[in-house]
């Protein structure tokens, strides 16, 4: 079958599928139009009203994971704009839309991240979101020096309770033998 010439609709539709586009995502405004009232579209939305709170976390968890992952895959700690990483997170076919998550803005996503401490989020010069993600790596750090300090006063405290101890039997030991002797030797 030979390939469609440039400039044609049919190229054009190919074009758009090639870049990620799924057949379900609808192209114009018609087609969007009779999708939102189609029988199994308004089946859907009902299943999702029934429980809308449960789906909305549900999809935000996914997107955040999803999100998150592809950052520290692909960006690991290097800055990054946070745009930059969503054009990426959206090229793929599979992707799960922002518009079912909680978040409106991908600004709000970015804060969302860094208050949970996932990310570190900072500004540009322009106000936009810029992220250094994956703060795990360094939180686990920290995480372990902290334990590593903690450890190490227990143990320093149990040793020092250890040598009260041995202080106290020498000493209590010693005044018994003072005792014992001053007790035999005077008559």
């Amino acid at each position: 079958m030979p390939r469609a010439e440039v400039g044609t609709p049919k190229y054009l539709a190919n074009k758009m599928k090639s870049k990620g586009l799924q057949r379900k995502q609808r192209r114009d405004e018609n087609n969007f139009k009779c999708h939102a009232q189609s029988e199994a579209h308004l089946r859907q939305m009902l299943v999702v009203s029934e429980n809308a709170g449960w789906h909305i976390a549900d999809f935000s968890s996914q997107f955040q994971h999803d999100f998150v992952q592809l950052l520290n895959r692909r960006y690991n700690t290097k800055r990054v704009l946070v745009n930059q990483v969503y054009q990426e997170f959206t090229q793929d076919k599979n992707h799960l839309h922002m518009n079912a998550t909680r978040w409106a803005t991908l600004t709000e996503f970015a804060k969302h991240l860094g208050r949970s401490c996932i990310a570190r989020v900072a500004e540009t010069e322009k106000g936009s979101p810029r992220a250094l993600v994956k703060q795990e790596a360094s939180i686990k750090k920290d995480r372990a020096t902290r334990d590593d300090e903690h450890w190490e006063r227990t143990l320093i405290a149990e040793q020092i309770e250890r040598a009260k101890r041995q202080m106290m039997e020498e000493a209590r030991r010693h005044y018994l033998k003072l005792a014992l002797m001053e007790f035999f030797v005077l008559p």
